[in-house]
């Protein structure tokens, strides 16, 4: 064998395998199953490898010598060589190891908090002000259960897939009426190639904003003027944040779960719609429950398009680089400084560059593997960025202004 197939998936430097049979595995698209080395990437995203190696067995397709063509030639050997001892320090360490109390707990006070505004509507009545209170709290609930469902989606949780992905469903489609495979389909592309055109669904704009250096140049030498990219940072508040979940992500997760005729899922968010609904109809009305959601979606909107686009947007985004899997992460991702309160607000993420390196390590130890995470960089001479949460939320604008006038420098002048 003196190349790589077309349809094949790499996951060492020796084995091949064939995806064209893997038809229902939706985590991944085509592009980003194969022409690389994805050993490091099957480590991260899966916790039971004996388990899921069994299923891979058929799809052997052949072996590559350590002499033949392979993008990891041009890759810093030692660099994965160190990752690979550092995961295995924190494998020591019990590090993927979760605290059951922890998520129970963390599941608790979302219950308390949909308890409390309830309470506030029966007792107070559906004025104005009771309303605004109610939609801040079941927003502040809404986004705490996204950064839930996301530790069960990772399989962060349970050692067992099974029960992750169980009680995923429940999380992400009871407590937030979306769909399950929507999310790992979407979400696994970014963590795989994060900030990658075409391989990153989070930097797929729809032509609303340019990202990135490379992105806004080549709009602008193209003379591609969808929107006028040079007042995105000022049009960003008005359809980035309000729009995302309440438009965007809503048609989204119900078209691809009647096209892929997802019924379970489904069924999990009919659950969740059934329960508002039949909650706040008899203070609102149906028209009224229907706007008071749109209202809580849109504040929920805004808290997760802060927390998600702070620790990427402003980070490289460009075409595929061919890095190795720890340098890849590193220049897409940032930190945020580490207190009470960014661990809450953030749902952990702002410990991204952890997160992003070990998908599958509960986030209650992200903390504790990060001076390892640090020492490497320095190693290695790699950017370990970490900042306050203000900053890192300016730097959303900054970024899109910084990047709208490379647009504009390249429409007028190449």
């Amino acid at each position: 064998m003196t190349r790589e197939p077309p349809g094949c998936w790499r996951v060492n430097s020796l084995m091949l395998y064939t995806f064209r049979s893997i038809t229902s595995h939706r985590s991944l698209s085509r592009p980003e199953r194969c022409a690389t080395s994805s050993q490091d990437v099957f480590l991260a995203f899966h916790r039971n490898l004996d388990f899921v190696r069994k299923f891979m067995k058929p799809l052997l397709i052949g072996e590559l010598a350590p002499e033949e063509p392979s993008q990891d030639h041009s890759k810093n050997s030692q660099i994965t060589e160190d990752f690979r001892a550092l995961r295995k320090t924190a494998e020591d360490m019990n590090l993927f190891k979760s605290s059951h109390l922890f998520f129970l707990l963390y599941l608790a006070h979302i219950i308390v908090m949909e308890s409390i505004a309830w309470f506030t509507i029966f007792y107070f009545g559906n004025g104005w002000i009771p309303t605004v209170i109610t939609a801040f709290v079941l927003a502040t609930s809404q986004a705490q259960a996204g950064w839930l469902q996301h530790d069960y989606g990772h399989l962060s949780v349970y050692k067992k897939s099974t029960w992750n992905h169980i009680a995923h469903k429940f999380m992400i489609g009871h407590l937030k009426g979306a769909s399950a495979n929507w999310w790992n389909h979407r979400h696994f592309q970014h963590h795989a190639k994060p900030n990658i055109f075409h391989k990153d669904p989070d930097v797929n704009m729809l032509h609303v904003f340019v990202l990135g250096k490379w992105q806004p140049i080549e709009y602008g030498k193209k003379k591609l003027k969808y929107l006028p990219y040079n007042h995105q940072h000022e049009y960003f508040f008005l359809i980035g944040p309000p729009l995302l979940i309440p438009l965007y992500f809503q048609y989204q997760i119900i078209t691809s779960m009647i096209v892929h005729r997802d019924w379970v899922d489904l069924a999990w968010a009919i659950s969740y719609y059934a329960r508002f609904f039949i909650t706040y109809i008899p203070f609102y009305g149906v028209l009224g429950a229907i706007i008071f959601l749109n209202f809580i979606r849109f504040l929920e909107s805004h808290w997760f398009v802060w927390v998600t686009q702070m620790n990427h947007i402003v980070m490289e985004i460009d075409q595929e680089p061919y890095r190795d899997w720890f340098s890849s992460q590193l220049v897409a991702t940032c930190n945020v400084e580490q207190s009470f309160f960014n661990d809450w607000f953030s749902g952990h993420l702002n410990f991204q560059i952890e997160h992003h390196l070990f998908p599958t390590m509960p986030r209650h130890n992200l903390h504790k593997v990060a001076p390892l995470v640090r020492s490497l960089c320095a190693k290695h001479g790699i950017e370990y960025q970490q900042k306050p949460l203000l900053r890192a939320l300016q730097d959303i604008i900054r970024s899109l202004r910084q990047s709208g006038q490379l647009w504009l420098d390249a429409y007028l002048h190449k």
